[in-house]
């Protein structure tokens, strides 16, 4: 297994300078995880030939009922580590 879909995520919205705005927007939608897990099963085979495995872990995350929590958790976490290093 390649680790954890959530932490590749965050880490790639931390180094794009994203993870504040990604954080609030999955505050926002976090009631809507259900029907966002409906969604990205029809919509990540048409994704997967934009994106690739950034696309794959999104797929993944959105598959699991704990996948936004999970994404959250990690944004925080990687606000941290960001902190502790700089």
């Amino acid at each position: 297994m390649r680790g954890d879909p959530a932490r590749r995520i965050a880490d790639e919205l931390g180094r794009r300078g994203l993870a504040a705005p990604a954080r609030l927007l999955l505050d926002a939608h976090l009631p809507l995880a259900p029907l966002l897990s409906d969604a990205g099963a029809a919509i990540t085979p048409l994704l997967r030939i934009f994106g690739g495995s950034t696309v794959d872990d999104l797929g993944r995350l959105l598959d699991d009922e704990t996948g936004m929590e999970r994404l959250i958790s990690e944004l925080d976490h990687a606000g941290e580590r960001h902190a502790e290093s700089g």
